[in-house]
């Protein structure tokens, strides 16, 4: 799979089945909530006195309630038993309740109805930690980013379709809806004969102990999260993004009717543009972070929001306008495409928002308590969702807020935690900066990349051609790597926030000042000690003449105390760019955006087999004469 796109992942039967599973299961969820919500609407249902509004309110939150009562329960469940049998018994519960709707829609019980709902909230509830928690277990980590896309990408998909399906079928006259019960009956028992083909996804945490108490077991789960920051606030990132589309996606339609006098045409156009948007930005994840999980998307994501959300907001026009308008007649209008551009780029970057968070909690979370986890984030997603409901309520009601306005002002609270975030975590924005520069300054050919060990300590010996190296190195190496490095270029301004950000490791000479010298040997065994990487540059200071230089004995002094395998590297083609020192500073020729360099990885050398001379051989016949 390393050398093929996502799309190979469909022809896969560890993936496709579950891909169509869970597809399904949302594309009935929004067929039966969107055909609900259009009867009630279009019939003017009535119960115990309540109006269609409230009725309509209700019935949204009889669906999110579940995930505040169960998400804890579900989440243990999700751990402790097989899951491919977890997802065969929760989409036969699918057909039942789908069976119980059919009832409902004949006997014209909105009380039935309304508990079909919140039945389906239950079923969304136990699948959800299920489906996060079984990606890592049947795709390799290499496949995680392409397969989250996958995921999220037919996810918003078969929401859009569900969401058009559902008033269409509500919509034909009939003497009672048997056309949306004979659709959500169909998908259901779809959903089931394809859970058939998930394959087995062992129980990760057999042992535990069932905690019933709702309260305490929702309470260990938000624990789980905070014992990682990163994981944490990945989490509360993912919630933010749930308030984030919550607003636009459930202002759309007033949007489209209200602001711009659209026609549903119009309001279903838009509302998949929205979803045209994340399904793109979703599958360009892969590409742009090259299979591996790259945090370095997620501020590039928060950026985007906040820029075309705003804009959105200046491309709006007043409200009270035309009525009636097609969706063919408003693309007519030049002007017009903005906001279709805006909406769309507000999804792609969503895209690029979300994937690498959610692979990023897979990845760093422990498989003994990631479906708990997952459990936790649902809770939080729901809160988050409440919120922004609420406080769209407020501004659009007692504030006065237009819609346009609720759009910029969650645009700008969307850059305020953007900016919180990326302060808790600076390795966001660490990330976000080495993404830039090997995207845009560079394009990098990498060779080899599957010798450097998923796990266990090792250092990684690379020649040293530029001051960008630590940064091209580590941008590509899927592990964090602790570099060592000369101190006056671990001082620079700006590459520092970097560099200190990454735990890089500045060090010295003996006599330039042997207290640094000191402290670089200490943090290099914590880093080894730590099963960690360790990346190094054994010339010992930047080429001046493009050739290898003599490598220095402190690699024999490092494995002798702490013995691991080591990777040789060579960086191609970096000599003669704007970083290197073949020309003097003022004199250095203009580069080339997204120039082509090669970064060329051998496989380890034992511990015994370890000296200078050695490496300077491996990392030379890498290289070759490609300087």
């Amino acid at each position: 799979m390393s050398g093929q796109s996502q799309f190979a992942l469909f022809g896969q039967r560890r993936f496709m089945p579950f891909f169509m599973t869970q597809a399904l299961g949302a594309f009935n969820d929004n067929i039966f909530k969107n055909a609900l919500a259009a009867l009630l609407v279009f019939k003017a249902s009535q119960l115990a006195g309540l109006n269609t509004d409230q009725v309509v309110n209700l019935s949204a939150m009889l669906f999110v309630l579940p995930f505040f009562l169960f998400s804890a329960l579900f989440g243990q469940f999700a751990d402790k038993y097989e899951k491919s049998l977890q997802i065969r018994r929760v989409k036969l519960l699918e057909v039942v309740i789908m069976l119980l709707a059919t009832l409902g829609f004949w006997l014209d019980s909105l009380p039935l109805l309304l508990g079909v709902l919140s039945l389906l909230g239950l079923q969304s509830t136990i699948f959800g930690p299920i489906k996060y928690g079984i990606l890592p277990q049947i795709l390799k980590d290499r496949e995680l980013v392409g397969g989250n896309a996958l995921i999220e990408t037919g996810t918003f998909v078969a929401i859009l379709l569900g969401t058009i399906s559902g008033p269409l079928l509500a919509g034909i006259d009939v003497s009672w809806a048997y056309w949306v019960s004979a659709a959500c009956l169909a998908v259901a028992i779809a959903g089931y004969l394809c859970s058939l083909r998930v394959p087995t996804a062992a129980a990760v945490a057999p042992d535990i102990r069932v905690n019933w108490n709702l309260y305490t077991e929702t309470v260990r789960n938000l624990k789980f999260i905070n014992e990682n920051k990163t994981v944490l606030n990945s989490v509360l990132g993912i919630s933010w993004f749930w308030f984030f589309g919550a607003i636009f996606l459930v202002q759309v339609p007033s949007y489209s009717q209200n602001v711009l006098g659209g026609s549903e045409g119009l309001m279903s156009a838009l509302l998949a543009m929205f979803i045209v948007g994340i399904s793109a930005g979703s599958l360009l994840c892969e590409k742009l972070s090259g299979k591996q999980v790259e945090i370095g998307l997620v501020p590039f994501g928060a950026i985007g929001l906040t820029v075309f959300g705003i804009d959105l907001y200046l491309a709006s026009p007043l409200p009270g306008g035309n009525s009636g308008v097609t969706a063919i007649s408003f693309l007519a209008q030049p002007g017009n495409w903005r906001i279709v551009m805006d909406l769309v780029m507000i999804g792609m970057f969503g895209g690029f928002y979300t994937v690498p968070l959610y692979a990023l909690i897979q990845q760093r979370t422990a498989a003994a308590y990631r479906s708990r986890v997952i459990a936790g984030l649902n809770i939080l997603n729901a809160l988050f969702m409440v919120a922004s409901a609420v406080l769209a309520m407020i501004l659009l009601g007692e504030a006065g807020f237009s819609i346009p306005e609720l759009f910029l002002v969650t645009a700008i609270l969307n850059a305020v935690v953007a900016v919180y975030i990326f302060t808790l975590v600076p390795e966001f924005l660490m990330r976000f900066l080495m993404w830039i520069l090997i995207h845009t300054i560079y394009r990098v050919h990498v060779v080899g990349e599957e010798h450097i060990p998923d796990q266990g300590a090792v250092i990684v010996a690379s020649n040293h051609v530029s001051f960008a190296d630590p940064l091209i190195i580590g941008g590509i190496i899927r592990r964090p790597v602790n570099f060592v490095m000369y101190y006056k270029i671990y001082r620079i301004p700006v590459l520092n926030f970097i560099f200190r950000t990454g735990k890089a490791i500045p060090i010295a000479s003996r006599s330039e000042d042997p207290e640094i010298l000191e402290a670089a040997y200490r943090r290099i065994h914590q880093v080894l000690d730590g099963g960690d990487v360790l990346g190094i540059f054994p010339e010992g200071a930047i080429t001046c003449d493009g050739e290898i230089q003599k490598f220095k004995p402190g690699i024999d002094k490092i494995i002798s105390e702490r013995p691991v395998p080591v990777v040789p590297v060579a960086l191609c083609y970096l000599w003669g760019s704007l970083f290197s020192r073949r020309d003097p500073v003022l004199k250095r020729r203009p580069y080339k955006l997204w120039s082509r360099i090669e970064l060329r990885i051998g496989a380890p050398v034992a511990p015994g087999e370890v000296t200078a001379e050695r490496l300077q051989f491996e990392v030379t016949r890498l290289r070759g004469a490609d300087r």
